[in-house]
């Protein structure tokens, strides 16, 4: 497996641990109940909670675009040094952003999604030029 895809199955498994953290947290705050309805009221969920809901939608968003940068990069056979160390540094940016978000670290979670929306870019211009 390439690195690329790699670094692809950990930002899938980031996206789980997201999951797993969203919903420890709505189990707290005793809001499960809505997760079951069909969600036209407004979300009920607070501070950390409503913060990892976010982060777990920010994630799937930009998930998307990564993957789509590792299959161009794969499938393209325009995997080099370069691509590797931006899917690295794309993991390396969600693992850092979850938890900033969650916490409440607006800086660090801006620096750390600037980070990993740049590398991924970065992957796909690779692929092109």
């Amino acid at each position: 497996m390439t690195p690329e895809l790699t670094a692809l199955a950990v930002a899938a498994l980031i996206q789980y641990a997201t999951l797993g953290t969203f919903g420890a947290l709505a189990r707290r705050q005793g809001t499960l109940a809505y997760q079951a309805t069909n969600r036209d009221a407004p979300s009920p969920h607070a501070g950390p909670a409503a913060r990892a809901q976010r982060a777990l939608a920010n994630h799937a968003e930009n998930l998307i675009l990564f993957a789509i940068a590792v299959i161009v990069v794969t499938l393209s056979d325009q995997a080099t040094r370069f691509t590797a160390t931006c899917a690295w540094l794309y993991v390396i940016a969600r693992l850092l952003y979850v938890p900033a978000y969650v916490a409440g670290y607006a800086p660090v979670r801006s620096l750390a999604w600037g980070v990993g929306w740049v590398a991924t870019l970065l992957m796909i211009l690779a692929a092109l030029f």
